[in-house]
């Protein structure tokens, strides 16, 4: 039996079970609906997968689930977006009212781990800048649905800008040294902080534990010394991955593979025969037109499914939740063709599940290589850190 319909049995089971202690009444100060009497932590279902699935690329286009947790007293939102394999921008633009550094102890918070896949063939790597995310499509062998693994990355500051466009891998490297460029050195030296000639192998090398070469000159995709920094624009324009993923990605992508990345900020998708729309911000340097490209997306999404999938009905924008997911994004896969719809109510029906690493984690749960507020606050505001 395929293993993501497994996990579905698995999790409409639980959600049976459980079902009667989702009970929703009230409000919380950020629009979620907050339950009548506590719910014991370990009568959620688990976390739903957040990096790995497979899906029918002749039909559906979306993959994941949309999940909610409780925060714990200790948690910041860059712990939670790490727990749940998300970058800094993507959970604090699902929770635009949570403060990131105190959500405070029983807040809601969002996990948006459901992802309309990029406009871009669906082979080897393809990054989007906006969501911050790289899919990476693995061959798929006859008879076998299609996989798409995904993670947060982190990519270059306004100044230092990641190029758009097609490349390749050209070499990997383990435990690499970091040889910076002489604008490099040149922009460390103005600032009083000189650079040697070479970074050797360690935990204070910006390049992590692995490193893959991209076929443009001094551009990789590769770990990082700072994971709360991933989600962010805080690079010289290479491509950054949590340590944990960049090690995967490593052993998985083998040299040669094509790398496409593109700056798709409104993403549209179906999925079975229900449109979904997943905006996130559109990046400070991005000055196309907007509205004539989502207005050209629109349509070409509508007949495309028509030629994909001919029982699939022509169905209507639902135009309210169509305009409140442009206006504000939120890095959450919204069903835009379900009437009546709102955002809230999907919100409250997205599935309640524990605080806890994914049954699937490639992370351990260590923290000690966090950053304090303050720096995450300083990349935020755009400082480089490779």
């Amino acid at each position: 039996m395929n293993k993501n319909l497994l996990l579905s049995l698995r999790y409409g089971l639980l959600c049976g079970l459980f079902g009667s202690l989702f009970l929703l009444s009230g409000c919380q100060s950020f629009l979620f609906r907050q339950s009548a009497l506590p719910v014991p932590v370990k009568s959620l279902p688990i976390p739903l997968a957040s990096h790995e699935f497979s899906f029918n690329p002749a039909r559906d286009d979306v993959v994941g689930t949309l999940q909610v947790i409780t925060a714990n007293e200790d948690d910041t939102l860059s712990d939670i977006a790490r727990r749940f394999n998300l970058g800094y921008e993507e959970i604090v633009s699902a929770n635009p009212h949570v403060d990131p550094w105190l959500p405070g102890a029983g807040t809601q918070i969002v996990i948006p781990t459901q992802f309309v896949l990029p406009d871009a063939p669906r082979q080897g790597i393809v990054i989007n800048l906006s969501a911050m995310r790289l899919f990476y499509y693995p061959k798929t062998k006859v008879g076998e649905l299609q996989k798409v693994i995904t993670h947060p990355v982190g990519i270059g500051r306004i100044e230092w800008k990641t190029p758009e466009g097609t490349t390749r891998i050209t070499s990997k490297k383990a435990n690499p040294a970091w040889i910076p460029t002489p604008s490099i050195r040149k922009e460390y030296a103005k600032k009083g902080d000189p650079l040697p000639a070479v970074v050797p192998p360690g935990p204070d090398n910006p390049m992590g534990t692995h490193v893959l070469k991209l076929d443009w000159p001094s551009y990789a995709i590769h770990g990082t010394d700072k994971p709360p920094s991933i989600g962010l624009r805080g690079s010289y324009g290479c491509l950054r991955m949590y340590p944990e993923d960049i090690v995967c990605i490593y052993n998985d992508v083998p040299v040669g593979t094509p790398v496409r990345v593109v700056n798709q900020p409104h993403l549209l998708g179906w999925r079975g025969n229900t449109l979904y729309l997943q905006t996130y911000p559109i990046l400070e340097d991005d000055k196309r037109n907007h509205n004539l490209l989502l207005k050209k997306l629109l349509s070409t999404v509508r007949s495309t499914s028509k030629a994909k999938l001919a029982t699939r009905p022509h169905a209507k924008i639902n135009q309210a939740l169509f305009n409140e997911a442009i206006s504000n994004p939120r890095a959450i896969a919204t069903p835009i063709t379900q009437p009546n719809m709102t955002l809230q109510a999907y919100l409250d029906r997205a599935a309640r599940v524990q605080n806890t690493l994914p049954f699937n984690a490639t992370w351990d749960g260590d923290l000690s290589k966090q950053l304090t507020a303050a720096e995450v606050l300083e990349m935020t505001n755009k400082e480089a850190v490779d």
